[in-house]
């Protein structure tokens, strides 16, 4: 028996992700399951908690900054959450208030761009705290609920480019991707056996407006668009429809994967 996934890729709001028009294709359709996105409320955590509702998902966002989640829910009608996740005890609490998750996109994480030999030990912390250890803190609560439950689920930890190669000024952040994407392969390793999968998307220069402002000139800009083979930076929903097929049935057997989505960076 065969199976043709040859078609487009179908969200469940009609998002289309291909050019077969003869074939209904895969469907994303994600209804009856409670997802919770960090850091939802701008950029791509935004798209991601956006694109799940329209895939039938309700979500659980969150932020530290309330008048974000304010306007997100307004438009989606999301639960929202307003957490610091680094304090330790504001992220446990936050994934406690969650309740019952089936899907969690750990989305949140702070640059604080610092050459090598002047990178402090604060900024160091602080960036450990927020992209690594509120990872840990909120997965294993999530996961745990999953486990008592009994139902299994998926998570995706959003890494970066910057945890497979090393970029200049960012040895923090780099630093807290690369062990970002060795605590998503020991998470995989062993939530696995419950039914739990887990992995990472790893995006180039995504265009939210924080990125599109961060790399506005010209010669920075350029540079780094010379070593993309597609020519060109990653979009908000790319990333986000990457995130919903990892947690979607469709990848039922992909876990423990770091996925670039870089325009081919990694091989130029």
């Amino acid at each position: 028996m065969s199976i043709d996934i040859s078609g487009p890729l179908r969200f469940h709001s009609g998002v289309r992700v291909g050019t077969n028009a003869k074939s209904e294709g895969m469907r994303i359709d994600l209804t009856g399951k409670q997802a919770m996105v960090t850091g939802a409320g701008k950029g791509i955590g935004r798209t991601i908690a956006t694109l799940l509702t329209e895939c039938g998902a309700e979500v659980v966002a969150l932020s530290r900054t309330r008048e974000d989640l304010d306007s997100l829910s307004s438009e989606i009608g999301c639960r929202t959450l307003v957490t610091d996740l680094e304090d330790p005890e504001a992220a446990a609490e936050a994934a406690r208030q969650a309740g019952d998750v089936d899907l969690l996109i750990n989305n949140a994480g702070i640059s604080i761009p610092q050459p090598f030999l002047n990178t402090s030990v604060e900024s160091l912390d602080r960036t450990m705290s927020v992209n690594l250890r509120s990872v840990l803190v909120v997965s294993q609560i999530v996961a745990r609920g999953m486990i008592e439950r009994g139902v299994g689920g998926s998570i995706v930890n959003i890494s970066s480019q910057a945890s497979l190669v090393a970029l200049a000024d960012h040895a923090s952040y780099c630093a807290s991707k690369g062990a970002l994407d060795q605590l998503t392969r020991v998470m995989a390793l062993e939530l696995g056996p419950h039914g739990i999968r887990v992995n990472s998307v790893n995006p180039t220069v995504t265009l939210t407006p924080m990125g599109e402002m961060a790399w506005a000139e010209p010669s920075k800009r350029d540079a780094m668009l010379a070593k993309i083979p597609l020519g060109r930076f990653a979009k908000p929903n790319e990333i986000a429809q990457a995130v919903a097929f990892l947690l979607s049935d469709h990848s039922g057997m992909i876990n423990g994967v770091t996925l670039p989505i870089d325009g081919g960076y990694l091989i130029a």
